[in-house]
Parts: structure tokens; sequence; C-alpha cells
């Protein structure tokens, strides 16, 4: 699949929960072709900020255009670029590795075998054809990060991508996000590892209190202005 669109705009995103600020006016360019890391303290909005590009959240007020694409007005289509891992693996725990793959292939429309093809880029052969429920940690994210790569999408989006993964497992990561990037995905990764952020990140966003107080291609902004 050709990816889709050239860059990810967000223009003056607010997000309100009840009375809790999550995000306040955060506008920020996202281009193919480079991993932005998003970084910032417990409660900054890091998560929030990735569940409204992946369309798991609807923003206030504010907008997200995926290229050409507007996201409240094509989601549908938009969601078909995506690529999605969050803190829930979004697996059947009683399917197997290899049958939940297959699942969001022919979901996806494309085919099962693509399904095989990322069960040996992960090395999950040892554990792929037991059901997911008795995964560890790691073995789940490394399946859950497998699944999310399926539609081969224009738009990767990681939350906290090293959770559970062992030394190899973190490296194997690094080398998956490095591809996606050089196949010319927007890629976008949450993270407090300082290291896998070392490895990956062409330019780091920072948040603090739902507002972009730093990015990587400017300065420091005054933690009191608007976004």
């Amino acid at each position: 699949m050709a990816v889709a669109f050239a860059e990810v705009r967000v223009k003056k995103l607010v997000k309100l929960y009840g009375r809790t600020r999550a995000l306040a006016g955060v506008s920020l360019t996202l281009p193919a072709g480079a991993v932005t890391v998003v970084e910032g303290p417990n409660g900054s909005g890091k998560s929030t900020l990735l569940h409204c590009l992946a369309l798991l959240a609807k923003p206030t007020s504010g907008s997200i255009a995926f290229g050409t694409l507007d996201g409240r007005a094509h989601a549908r289509q938009v969601r078909r670029h995506l690529g999605v891992l969050t803190h829930a693996s979004m697996l059947y725990p009683d399917l197997t590795g290899r049958e939940n793959l297959r699942f969001y292939a022919e979901l996806h429309g494309v085919p099962t075998s693509r399904a095989d093809e990322l069960c040996a880029r992960f090395e999950v052969g040892r554990f792929i054809d037991r059901a997911v429920r008795t995964y560890s940690r790691g073995q789940l994210q490394r399946v859950a990060l497998a699944r999310a790569l399926v539609a081969r999408p224009s738009l990767l989006l990681l939350d906290e991508p090293s959770t559970g993964l062992d030394t190899l497992g973190v490296q194997r990561l690094v080398e998956v996000v490095r591809a996606e990037r050089d196949r010319g995905a927007v890629v976008v990764l949450v993270t407090h590892d300082d290291e896998l952020s070392r490895q990956v990140a062409d330019r780091r966003v920072l948040l603090r209190r739902g507002r972009l107080v730093f990015d990587g291609e400017g300065s420091v902004v005054a933690e009191g202005a608007a976004s």
C-alpha cells in the first residue's frame, strides 16, 4: 500500500475531559519520512494527543488534517491508513497470535501472507501459534507491534512501544521504526525511554500541562503562552 499522505497537520487542538484540559491548543506538523518523539511528564497530554491522532478520541475543538483529508469528515478513509499501538494490545486473547494477525490482514483487505511475513520479521515463531492469553508481557508487545504494521500504515502511532521488551526486542523495535520511517511513513512515538528516543528521534516534541513547549525544529515556548 502506498503512503497516503505526506504530512499530518494538527491545528489548535483542545481536548477536555469534564473540567480537565488534557490538550490546550496544540499545533504542530508531523512530516512523512520522519520519527517524531513526543515527550513530557505524566499528565502532560502525550497519550491524549496520540489518541486524537488515532481517531480514538474526538477533539473538543481544533482540527487534524491527514494530507488533504480532514480527520472528522473522512475518518473512515483515514483509519485505513493508520497503525496504532496503545497500552491495550487490541489482540483477541483466545485466538493465537497468527490468527490475530491474519484477522487484521483480512480486515484491512491485505493478503493473509502479510501475517506470516510479520511473524518472521518479529521472530515470534516460538509462541505465535499459542493463544494470546498465555503470552508474557514482552511476547504480547511484539505481536501487538506486528498488528500495528499489518496494513503498511501511512501514519504509525506508538505509545510506549518498548514496554516489556528485552534488549533484543528493543533493538528489533528500533530497526522496525527506522524501516517504517525510510518507507515514508509518518511515525509518532510516545516514550519515557531516553535511549530509545535517542536512537530513533528525527525531531522531538515536548508537552507540559497540555501545551506544546518545545519542538525539535523550533525553540522553547514560554510555558504560560498559548500554543
